[in-house]
């Protein structure tokens, strides 16, 4: 066991957040933020490098890669640094996709400072930091599995939400039209609503997609 710091990469696209964040953690002794990234691809460069061991990742970014894809593209890669996502985003449609990437950690921007550096410690470790509202909605989910909506539904179901057609669904899914309706189908029955208007208010409603 090194006595070293902790190396820690913050990725955010916004200026005062990372400001905010390096200003909470770089008065922990233990804790040595090395770089900063303003896009996912950049944060994705940084993390290969080397000399990384946590990544704080944020998951909307200004443009191409989110910070999911980012995550991925980073826990793919052999001796990996831990990635940690902090992020003011706690809906299924966030949370599933980044831990199925490979988060070690999610946490929301509002966590108490020292919440945050013992999250950073426990991701350096390897173990597992969930902020409590993703951590009931993970429970939630794994025992009643017959009502929680799929990745794919939550894709679906979201693109509902933001006024998209079946036929531009499939299109930016990249499915058929019958499979879309398909899960529509699912979703339906999953959430006991007869359209979609009232399947994207039940599922903001319980936290499934983003208001």
């Amino acid at each position: 066991m090194t006595d070293r710091p902790i190396r820690l990469l913050i990725a955010d696209d916004h200026p005062v957040v990372r400001a905010g964040l390096r200003a909470v953690l770089e008065t922990e002794p233990d804790i040595e933020i090395v770089a900063e990234a303003a896009t996912a691809e950049e944060a994705v460069a940084l993390a290969v490098e080397g000399g990384v061991d946590v990544v704080l990742m944020d998951l909307r970014f200004g443009g191409g890669m989110n910070g999911a894809q980012a995550t991925a593209a980073i826990t793919a890669r052999p001796d990996a640094p831990r990635v940690l996502i902090v992020t003011t985003y706690d809906t299924d449609a966030d949370t599933l996709p980044a831990i199925e990437a490979g988060a070690t950690g999610y946490l929301l921007k509002d966590a108490p400072p020292e919440e945050l550096a013992a999250a950073v410690r426990t991701a350096a470790a390897g173990r597992t930091t969930l902020a409590p509202t993703v951590a009931d909605r993970l429970v939630n989910r794994l025992r009643a599995p017959a009502t929680a909506l799929s990745r794919r539904e939550t894709e679906v179901l979201t693109l509902v939400a933001e006024g998209l057609s079946n036929h531009a669904i499939a299109e930016r899914l990249h499915l058929s039209q019958a499979t879309v309706k398909s899960h529509l189908v699912h979703i339906y029955a999953k959430l006991d609503v007869e359209s979609r208007t009232a399947a994207v208010v039940a599922a903001t409603r319980k936290g499934l997609i983003r208001p």
